[in-house]
């Protein structure tokens, strides 16, 4: 746990003494609540869930309400996005990755866009590659979150709230 405060620490000031706002923040799972079909509806009432429980700290309950609304809806990038937070802060970074890449091709795919949701996908890849020690792979990608949502990424960290 140490080492991950280090390691967000030296990213965050690495992060923010390049962090420059260039467009709007990246929206939150909140501002699509009741919005599209009544399964993306469903599911993303389960994501919101989700980052409620992260953010008091019930892990177990959080990754439940995610998976199920994959299960409801396998196409909702926010439940991808918000599995890959909830890995990243468990310590899994190779699965948090893998969640962050698949929330990416499917924030890609949508019609219309969700401008600047890729931010997070970005983010949570670098912290994710920072955490294995790819720290090369990793600053690139954080510098451009940082610079894109210095709000939000300027500590090298997207918290349950900062999504929700």
């Amino acid at each position: 746990m140490a080492a991950r405060k280090s390691l967000s620490f030296g990213l965050a000031l690495l992060c923010s003494a390049c962090a420059v706002a260039i467009g709007p923040p990246p929206p939150r799972a909140s501002q699509l609540a009741g919005t599209g079909d009544p399964r993306f509806r469903a599911s993303q009432d389960l994501v919101l869930e989700g980052l409620e429980a992260d953010g008091r700290g019930q892990t177990e309950r959080a990754r439940s309400r995610f998976e199920r609304a994959l299960q409801v809806d396998s196409s909702n990038p926010w439940a991808y996005l918000a599995l890959a937070r909830h890995h990243l802060d468990a310590g899994r970074a190779g699965r948090a990755r893998q969640h962050a890449e698949r929330a990416a091709v499917l924030f890609e795919s949508l019609d219309p866009p969700t401008p600047g949701a890729l931010v997070h996908c970005d983010g949570l890849r670098g912290a994710a590659l920072a955490l294995e020690g790819r720290d090369a792979e990793a600053r690139p990608l954080l510098d451009a979150a940082a610079r894109s949502a210095p709000a939000i990424w300027g500590d090298a960290h997207l918290s349950p709230d900062e999504l929700r």
